[in-house]
């Protein structure tokens, strides 16, 4: 997105920016939260429940709250910062030797400009200087990994979170178009990377086959492609009509691509045998590539496939690897998305949905509509300031647009159409789940059933998210059972899963359940009670807490016990626990006072001694050394102004030998980089003997 400088802050700032900014934490805080729920169900369970259109709304909404509070620190799962999702259960891990990264993506033409403008600036390239750019149809299927020893596939595997796969070679030999050997003259190693997918016209006819057998359709190429792949038998794989796009190429360890340019390395793809994502152009020039978009987008309906934008890469891959990556992304490359489509129809009701956390979500459910040849028929309405800024009411007619999934999002109303009885919709005051009183707090986006562990909706969601693939990976528990055992009365926390075994025989006397299903949940139940601590941290569902911070929290504590003594210590924000706990990269104030107040929870405290006497809860391993660079494993702080090169680009190269990251200094940091104008950093680092350095020693030191 085009850069927009920061307003210049005021020298006192007022009692409402104050609130502005206790506002803008938590909304980020929130949007992470929200993002990485959706990035879950993209990645790893292929049931998403937002239009690509809604999912970049929401990414664009948390860029520009970020660009707006740019010292703020980040939120716990930082969308930035992820990639896709963590690998599902059933499938032997793959980690991936070079990280599969996600694109940042640009919607206009200034954004195009300025993406360009970028790289140049990067590049220290002039204004008239060429900078030949491939655009390349972009194929939202499910991304693969292939490596070729000898020429031979030896090994395929899925994105999962862009670090760590899914092993899917038996899958990936099944599919006709995604070459067993390759042809012609070839590297000794090479990974091929690209998209699974299913043209239009396969996708239509499986669907066919889908209806035919009695089956539900897919919903989409996307989640058809993607539940194809992750079939465990690999006949069904084999059986399905998929195929396959390759667009990059990764060299073997300690060589480089025998080729120049990206133009180069698709024909290089082509003559080994893969089928390329065509039509593709080599632009030499900005007005190219956007007149290139708006060709692509006026044709894309007569292409084979389902395409939602385009794909720009710098042409030279040697500009690439100077350019790098950012974040989550590579700044040599983003995605062009195509202004989504559009359609008319009624939204019949407003249903509210009660979250883990007692978020009220309202749910529009539509008259089904076809839009860009998907019938759609539900929309997510976020929050109660969404349906009263768009004035949204139940029987409107309704403008909904959609950009590649199946739930759109509502654009607009039409006032104009309304009947007599039109009344503005409210959410409710009480949980439609158990009645207890539903509040908003002052900041608060979200309104919140109070009614905690009482409450069913959030006891049963806290439940599937115990057992979810990213917490404990209890297969077999889904929501019809955990449900059918709460109405029971046999669980009521996380630890009566545990606590099972005792009603083995009564679970083999209940509809379909059967003795072979019972054996094997409890036996899965049983391998559970052995957990890593980072999981078990995720797993108790903590307000702000993701997957990401629960790795942190395990590495920096390394025990339960020795977690749960710091939190108790760091109630007391004048503690040393206290500094030492925010001090951990992109924990802020907000997230800090959730872990202590979790763990000061009556109710919490139970459980965790109670799972404590259930579970082997295992203390995280110590920190890996990574390459041996004398900056492995440490914790560094950067402060004030870099002149040799970016903020960004320092904690980059930081990362990439090993070294750990933290937004403030504590007694566990190893070093303070100090550049122009550093601040308070530097004095607190000084305060606590922590070895500062300035940017020539820390340039000297990165050298090793």
């Amino acid at each position: 997105m085009p850069h927009r400088s920061p307003p210049e802050a005021p020298l006192f700032p007022s009692l409402e920016e104050d609130a502005a900014r206790v506002q803008a934490v938590r909304d980020l805080a929130d949007l992470a939260r929200t993002i990485a729920h959706h990035d879950r169900l993209y990645h790893q369970l292929d049931a998403p429940v937002l239009s690509d259109a809604d999912y970049d709304a929401l990414r664009e909404q948390y860029r520009t709250l970020r660009a707006r509070f740019p010292d703020l620190p980040p939120p716990p799962d930082d969308p930035e910062t992820r990639v896709g999702a963590a690998p599902a259960g059933g499938f032997t891990k793959a980690t991936h030797r070079v990280p599969m990264l996600s694109l940042a993506n640009v919607f206009t033409e200034t954004e195009t400009r300025e993406f360009v403008a970028r790289a140049r600036r990067f590049l220290g390239k002039a204004s008239d200087e060429s900078l030949p750019m491939v655009a390349e149809p972009k194929i939202d299927g499910l991304s693969a990994a292939l490596v070729y020893e000898n020429g031979v596939l030896i090994r395929a595997a899925t994105r999962g979170d862009g670090t760590t796969g899914e092993d899917i070679t038996a899958q990936a030999r099944g599919i006709r178009s995604l070459p067993a050997r390759l042809q012609g003259p070839c590297p000794e190693h090479v990974e091929v990377r690209g998209e699974i997918y299913l043209s239009r016209a396969d996708f239509l006819a499986l669907n066919e086959a889908q209806k035919a057998a009695g089956k539900d359709p897919f919903a989409n190429p996307r989640n058809a492609a993607a539940g194809s792949v992750r079939q465990l038998d690999p006949t069904i794989t084999a059986s399905r009509p998929l195929g396959f796009f390759a667009y990059a190429l990764v060299p073997a360890p300690g060589e480089t691509l025998p080729m120049a340019t990206q133009s180069a390395l698709r024909e290089c793809l082509h003559a080994w045998g893969f089928t390329l994502n065509e039509p593709a152009r080599l632009c030499d020039t900005v007005e190219t590539l956007l007149a290139y978009a708006a060709e692509m987008e006026r044709e894309r309906h007569a292409l084979p496939y389902d395409t939602d934008g385009l794909v720009y890469k710098v042409d030279s891959l040697a500009d690439q690897a100077r350019l790098g990556t950012v974040s989550r992304a590579p700044r040599w490359a983003t995605a062009y998305k195509f202004p989504p489509e559009q359609a008319t129809t009624r939204l019949n009701r407003i249903v509210v949905q009660v979250g883990r956390t007692g978020v009220l979500t309202p749910v529009a459910e539509l008259e089904p509509v076809t839009v860009g040849g998907v019938v759609v028929s539900r929309a997510t309405l976020h929050n109660e300031d969404e349906i009263a800024r768009k004035d949204i009411r139940e029987s409107d007619l309704v403008r909904v647009q959609r950009a590649g999934d199946v739930i759109p999002q509502v654009v607009e109303v039409f006032p104009d159409r309304r009947g007599p009885d039109s009344r503005p919709f409210a959410l409710p005051d009480r949980c439609p789940a158990c009645g207890a009183l539903a509040v908003r707090e002052p900041g608060e986006v979200a309104r919140r059933c109070t009614g905690g562990l009482t409450c069913p909706a959030q006891a049963l969601e806290g439940l599937e998210h115990f057992v979810s693939r990213d917490a404990l990976n209890i297969e077999g528990l889904g929501t019809r059972r955990l449900r059918e055992l709460w109405d029971l009365g046999w669980i009521r926390t996380p630890a009566d899963l545990f606590r099972l075994e005792s009603r083995r025989d009564d679970l083999k006397t209940r509809d379909r359940w059967g003795e072979d299903s019972v054996t094997k949940l409890l036996a899965m139940i049983e391998a559970r009670r052995r957990v890593p601590l980072d999981r078990f941290l995720f797993a108790l569902g903590i307000r702000h807490v993701g997957d990401k911070t629960a790795r942190q929290l395990a590495r920096r504590y390394g025990t339960l016990a020795a977690w749960r003594r710091a939190m108790d210590e760091a109630r007391d924000e004048t503690s040393a626990a206290w500094d030492d706990l925010k001090a951990l990269d992109q924990m802020g104030p907000d997230m800090g006072r959730a872990l202590t107040a979790f763990c000061a929870d009556g109710h919490h405290r139970a459980l965790l001694d109670d799972l404590s006497n259930l579970l082997v809860v295992e203390p995280a391993p110590p920190p890996p050394t990574g390459t041996g660079h004398p900056l492995a494993g440490k914790t560094l702080v950067f402060t004030g102004t870099l002149t040799g090169m970016t903020r960004a680009e320092a904690k980059a190269l930081a990362e990439a030998v090993g070294a750990t990251l933290a937004s403030a200094v504590s007694r566990a940091t190893d070093y303070v980089i100090v550049g122009d104008k550093p601040g308070s950093t530097a004095k607190r680092a000084r305060e606590l003997n922590v070895p500062c350095l300035d940017e020539t020693a820390w340039e000297a030191l990165l050298e090793g």
